[in-house]
């Protein structure tokens, strides 16, 4: 599961690079009028792999927390 959750993590960001970038060549190619709207959707992307990235590094730091607490309380349990 960590494998899945590090390539979505990295497919997000380069959604994100690949839209802003095509949306920027094809905005002065065929005016940002037309395609300005889009960087909403780089937008998307990018807070999606923020929010990915935030939400894996709390679950880390929360799955730490919990083995320290639990191997702590065995080792009491043990005394």
């Amino acid at each position: 599961m960590n494998t899945y959750n590090k390539i979505m993590l990295y497919f997000w960001l380069v959604a994100a690079i690949l839209i802003f970038a095509i949306v920027t060549v094809m905005g002065i190619k065929d005016g940002f009028n037309l395609w300005g709207y889009y960087y909403f959707l780089g937008a998307i992307a990018a807070m999606a792999y923020l929010s990915r990235r935030w939400m894996m590094k709390r679950f880390e730091r929360n799955h730490d927390e919990f083995y320290q607490r639990r191997e702590q309380e065995e080792n009491n349990e043990e005394k």
